[in-house]
């Protein structure tokens, strides 16, 4: 496994759109390409630069990114709208949010696209974990069938929509832990907005002394 990041230039090989808030692009993957489930890449068309986390496994012959589809992004039209082809640079792979086997349960907590490196976890063969995916529409629950073949417990969470869908909690991920989450001690992983990572790691500390808490901010 490489040390540091180095360039590279990948072309766009397939777009699937998972919601009407997010798609998914496909890139070919480089030759001397590696890195491990959680790490995320640097995608440049200049002058732009923006992060993304793989979603893939290490192992799969190409490498797939999970993006919010914000209206007036800069780089976010190009992928959503580039023609099949399309060459874009990268440099990676990039980061420390990697799963850490140890005797305490993972708890795994994601608002949002933060679900990015459980997914590609969960690919890399990671199972027997909680995972808790908080988002405001049940459309954006599209890596559901990722985790219901690997978790111990799925929890997809409800925050906004009045739709009453089955097999869901209504509540942000937070209600969930402080509500349901039994007494013990884990290790916490957490990817999403700044603000639920500061109300989780709050929660953590009130709810569940001597865990563990690992954390990678989405914006």
């Amino acid at each position: 496994m490489k040390t540091r990041a180095e360039n590279y230039s990948s072309e766009l090989i397939e777009r699937r759109w998972l919601s009407d808030r997010s798609f998914e692009i496909t890139l070919e993957k480089p030759t001397a390409f590696e890195y491990l489930a959680g790490q995320w890449i640097r995608l440049t068309q200049d002058p732009v630069e923006r992060d993304y986390t793989l979603v893939t496994a290490p192992t799969d012959p190409n490498l797939a990114l999970c993006i919010r589809n914000i209206e007036g992004g800069i780089l976010v039209p190009r992928l959503g709208h580039a023609p099949i082809g399309t060459r874009f640079n990268f440099s990676g792979p990039q980061g420390y949010f990697t799963f850490k086997p140890s005797r305490r349960p993972a708890v795994f907590v994601a608002t949002g696209t933060g679900v990015a490196p459980f997914v590609s976890m969960a690919r890399s063969g990671v199972t027997g974990f909680t995972l808790l995916h908080g988002v405001c529409t049940a459309a954006d629950f599209y890596y559901a069938s990722v985790f219901k073949s690997t978790a111990k417990h799925y929890i997809p969470c409800l925050s906004e929509s009045h739709a009453s869908p089955k097999d869901v909690f209504h509540g942000r991920v937070t209600d969930f832990l402080y509500k349901n989450l039994a007494p013990g001690r884990y290790d916490f992983y957490l990817c999403g907005r700044r603000e639920m990572i500061r109300d989780v790691t709050i929660c953590v500390d009130e709810k569940f002394p001597d865990s563990l808490v690992f954390t990678e901010i989405f914006f």
